[in-house]
């Protein structure tokens, strides 16, 4: 395409990751936006098998095929008690990345009005009738834009939301001796060292020798990369793995905040996943809450398709959800070593069903009670006065 050409398009995405490709896909299903012309742009092109996904489900749902490994139970323990979860009715799914990226671009391929290009987004301009689009080759104009570009600065510059990290490092491992049990993912292992933290492994097995082991930590400031790698070793040898291969690995670091970057969506830009607030705050987890929003944004679109202008500002409402996660995130940058007992007294007699249900954001205010009353009061007391003048002020 020449650089003085300007191709406009009825939306774009700048970013391609899962939210972006959660909708798109969720758009070629609906049928109601074809002859829409869509343009996905990314500087990543989405080949390699960079990360993990996984989510809780109690139904089959479109992603289905894509998932490669479902578990019944789960592990809880930390260093007083170990207890294992009978996750029924629901079960503990894992999606490879490179599994997700094919299944929606072979999708995508059959679709002429849908576009990928791997460039980098330069500069995204908002003007009355339209968006405009730089990328380092080219420049577009769309009508609206979803944009999953995560700008660290947003969140740096303030104060009034507290900022972690779901930091982690996994080995996928295959050992020699059999010290896995592949029916069984372990959900959080808290008896690791703490150091003034909330660090746990996390463990999702696919067979009694394989693996994948994440040592995660949610805090604010990173580690080495040697420091988790050593904890996965020290983990390993405790399990009693000996001898093992390094088959891949996978880093990561999730920002977990309630800052409202709803606040950033404007007529013609909305901001999805990621930059959008729609990882879960108080767990990090993506992929569940991303389908969630993905399907209300297609819903939001299919409204207001006969629309000739609508606002994008209009899409996003805040629940008491983001209050309870607040008030978490606030005890955790405070008192960052209160994380495993928090989590501990969660699961320590509750009902993993309800447990689950809670941090789906679907239950009723005395479900979440039933949950909520089961935490520290202490700690959650003092987090809630401290919200309660924030917000007066």
């Amino acid at each position: 395409m020449n650089s003085s050409q300007i191709q406009h398009f009825d939306y774009i995405f700048t970013g391609t990751g899962l939210a972006s490709l959660m909708t798109v896909y969720k758009m070629i299903l609906s049928g109601k936006f074809s002859g829409k012309s869509i343009l996905l742009l990314d500087q990543d092109v989405k080949k390699t098998n960079d990360r993990t996904w996984c989510f809780w489900e109690k139904e089959e749902s479109v992603w289905n095929s894509v998932i490669s490994k479902k578990w019944d139970s789960a592990f809880f323990a930390n260093e007083d008690f170990r207890r294992d979860l009978d996750l029924k009715p629901y079960s503990y799914n894992k999606i490879n990345g490179l599994d997700f990226y094919n299944f929606v671009f072979e999708a995508i391929s059959n679709q002429s009005d849908i576009t990928f290009l791997n460039e980098k987004v330069t500069d995204i301009n908002e003007l009355e009738t339209h968006v405009f689009v730089g990328t380092e080759q080219n420049r577009y104009t769309c009508q609206y834009l979803f944009n999953s570009i995560y700008t660290k600065a947003f969140v740096e510059r303030q104060n009034k939301y507290p900022v972690l990290q779901q930091h982690f490092v996994g080995w996928f491992v295959k050992t020699q001796e059999e010290v896995f049990n592949p029916d069984e993912v372990t959900f959080m292992d808290f008896s690791v060292e703490q150091k003034g933290n909330t660090r746990f492994i996390y463990v999702l097995p696919t067979s009694k020798t394989e693996a994948l082991v994440e040592y995660t930590l949610f805090s604010e400031k990173l580690l080495s990369k040697e420091e988790y790698e050593n904890e996965i070793q020290i983990y390993l040898k405790k399990l009693g793995a000996s001898q093992y291969e390094i088959l891949e690995k996978e880093e990561g670091s999730i920002p977990m905040t309630c800052y409202p970057f709803w606040e950033k969506n404007t007529k013609r830009v909305l901001n999805i996943g990621t930059a959008g607030g729609w990882t879960k705050a108080s767990t990090g987890y993506t992929f569940k809450n991303s389908d969630k929003k993905s399907s209300k944004l297609i819903e939001f679109l299919e409204e207001k398709n006969a629309s000739t202008s609508f606002s994008m500002t209009s899409f996003y409402k805040k629940s008491r959800f983001w209050f309870y996660d607040s008030l978490l995130l606030d005890i955790l940058y405070r008192n960052n070593e209160l994380g495993s007992s928090i989590f501990s007294s969660l699961f320590k007699k509750g009902n993993p069903e309800l447990i689950f249900k809670f941090l789906d954001e679907e239950t009723s205010f005395f479900e979440d009670f039933e949950v909520i009353i089961k935490c520290p009061k202490g700690p959650f007391i003092k987090a809630l006065v401290r919200r309660m003048f924030q917000e007066k002020g």
